[in-house]
């Protein structure tokens, strides 16, 4: 390729990748913003709903973990139904189901409901992110990954961010219509995702193919981009059982997800519980769950100028590690250097700052190390076996805090532990530097 053919490829990328930014990135991220607003809404939720039902650490711990069950069952074959029947009519019906689900929490009155309906929501749900991420592939060149993932991620952030004042206005409705606020919230948080899930029929191209906004010319240059990318012969080509339990770059990427989830998704739950416990009665529960808005959006803002870097570089294993290990860092200093609720909320935003940085590095990674006959099961299994840490971390954290008779010391420091080891993981992915090198080098 001469000097000129690579620049003239460079141009055409950069504007085929603005022209998925401009048109797919901020609707997908509406979608999912939707998608983690009814997953974790019970962590706002709980400021009122345990003390109402009377459930205890454990209760609310198992049942914000036993979601992930659900998920990982049906994570795999989800996406492969996906890859089947197209993601327009998948995601359709993933977004319409969970918004069903999401709102008949407003029934639950014993933990077994609570369980029951955790369960469901993770089948519902199952699929979705690893779809969208798979989806992203069919469009993006392995060279723009991180900077189109994380955009869609920070984009996610951003448009996220209504979440946290919605659930604090919806914290105020107490009593109306002889509702608690937490029925509430569960109600009108789930109907915006029953209702999007139509929209995703009408907006949403299955393939660049469909796409009215790319030229002919620029189909056709993805197509060459792609089959040209499938000739790397680093990674992996084909998923199986035998691949996953042979391939070592497989089993490390799924263990980096696994223990920062057990961490970040351990923690999580209770971060709107620990705020209201260190500002001493000070912060009302709408206001906690309308200031938890912070770390999410210093969260984008680092995700956007880190991806940059990272694409240039194509050091992925770097970004991983040094994300992880100051979102951990981050954690332990909301033991040493806080107590108050509002000092605690700034080192959550810091640790939001390393987790995004590593996020986005990290889906790079993965996709491209996997082939396209390995990537819509082989995102899939990583992103489910990766997310049972959001099952045991609940329970772990749920446990310690119990034993830390209602602290938590023990739990922030669990958290960055898991952190710190999952980003050192990332450098057992030697091997992976070929790929991430070659994938830089296909430009």
């Amino acid at each position: 390729m001469t000097a000129e053919d690579s620049s003239l490829d460079s141009q055409t990328e950069q504007i085929i990748v603005q022209k998925i930014i401009r048109y797919l990135v901020p609707f997908l991220a509406l979608l999912y913003a939707f998608n983690i607003l009814d997953r974790n809404n019970v962590n706002i939720a709980a400021l009122q709903m345990k003390p109402e039902l009377g459930f205890s650490d454990k209760v609310y711990g198992l049942g914000v973990g036993i979601f992930f069950i659900g998920y990982f069952l049906f994570e795999v074959p989800s996406n492969l139904i996906m890859e089947k029947v197209g993601a327009r009519r998948w995601i359709a019906r993933i977004m319409i189901t969970w918004g069903l689900i999401s709102s008949a929490f407003m029934f639950i009155r014993l933990p077994i409901h609570f369980y029951t309906l955790r369960v469901l929501l993770g089948i519902a749900e199952a699929g979705f992110y690893p779809g969208i991420i798979l989806y992203l592939t069919y469009w993006v060149p392995t060279t723009s990954r991180a900077k189109v993932i994380s955009r869609f991620l920070s984009v996610t952030s951003v448009v996220g961010l209504i979440g946290a004042p919605l659930g604090g206005l919806l914290l105020k409705m107490h009593g109306l219509l002889g509702l608690s606020s937490w029925q509430w919230l569960f109600l009108m948080e789930g109907v915006p995702s029953f209702l999007l899930g139509f929209g995703v029929l009408y907006w949403l191209p299955n393939t660049p193919a469909n796409a009215k906004w790319l030229t002919q010319e620029e189909k056709d240059w993805l197509t060459a981009r792609h089959e040209k990318e499938e000739q790397n012969s680093q990674r992996v080509k084909h998923i199986s059982p035998k691949v996953f339990l042979s391939d070592p770059r497989v089993i490390v990427i799924c263990l980096i997800f696994f223990i920062s989830s057990t961490g970040g998704n351990g923690l999580g739950p209770f971060v709107p519980q620990m705020l209201k416990s260190r500002s001493a009665g000070m912060w009302s529960d709408s206001f906690i769950a309308t200031i938890t808005v912070i770390p999410g959006l210093v969260g984008a803002i680092a995700m956007v100028l880190a991806s940059g870097h990272s694409d240039r570089s194509g050091n992925r294993r770097f970004h991983v590690f040094a994300g992880y290990c100051f979102g951990g860092l981050a954690y332990l200093a909301c033991v040493f250097f806080s107590q108050s609720a509002a000092i605690t909320l700034s080192w959550l935003a810091m640790n939001a700052i390393g987790e995004r940085i590593a996020a986005s590095s990290y889906w790079a990674l993965s996709t491209n190390l996997l082939g396209a006959r390995a990537i819509a099961g082989g995102i899939a299994f990583i992103n489910s076996v990766g997310n049972l840490g959001g099952f045991f971390g609940p329970l772990i954290v749920a446990e310690i805090k119990t034993r830390d008779h209602g602290g938590y010391t023990m739990s922030l420091l669990f958290a960055m532990t898991c952190y710190i080891i999952a980003g050192s993981i990332a450098f057992l992915l030697r091997s992976s530097s070929q790929t991430e090198k070659s994938s830089v080098a296909t430009s």
